[in-house]
């Protein structure tokens, strides 16, 4: 079947240093699933934490309502728990205590029939560094046009 992206953190790039990236399911409602298969849903401002049970959570990210449900419709922001191995989120717990990194979400998608997030332990950029990194992309995008010999 393959890889069918729902929706992109387009941002994440630009605000972070992404260091480690993280494949794992997502537990959604059946109204959730349909939503998003519709192609909707956002992460821009969705983060991740870990509570005290050592269980995931993707916190503050949207998929609308459904437009074809009922009044069983899920609510549109709510928390959302990650399907990792326990060794995978003690690893992630350790580098967030010691490098002071977060967790953000930078996709969703389907693989297969099943929805999919990719998470990464990113560390936030400075306003330098995004200056340093939006210099950076247009001497590239000028190279490639062929405007600098």
């Amino acid at each position: 079947m393959g890889v069918k992206i729902i929706c992109k953190n387009q941002r994440a790039e630009y605000d972070f240093f992404i260091e480690d990236k993280y494949e794992c399911g997502i537990v959604l409602q059946g109204t959730e699933v349909k939503s998003l298969r519709q192609g909707k849903g956002i992460i821009n401002e969705a983060f991740v934490t870990i509570d005290s049970q050592g269980e995931a959570w993707l916190q503050n990210s949207t998929i609308p309502h459904y437009d074809f449900g009922n009044i069983n419709n899920h609510p549109e922001t709510r928390k959302r728990k990650l399907l990792l191995k326990r060794e995978q989120i003690h690893q992630i717990e350790k580098k967030m205590a010691i490098k002071g990194l977060t967790v953000i979400p930078l996709a969703l998608y389907f693989k297969d029939s099943l929805v999919k997030c990719e998470i990464a332990l990113a560390k936030g950029k400075k306003l330098f560094d995004k200056r340093d990194t939006s210099a950076k992309k247009d001497v590239e995008r000028k190279i490639r046009q062929g405007q600098y010999e």
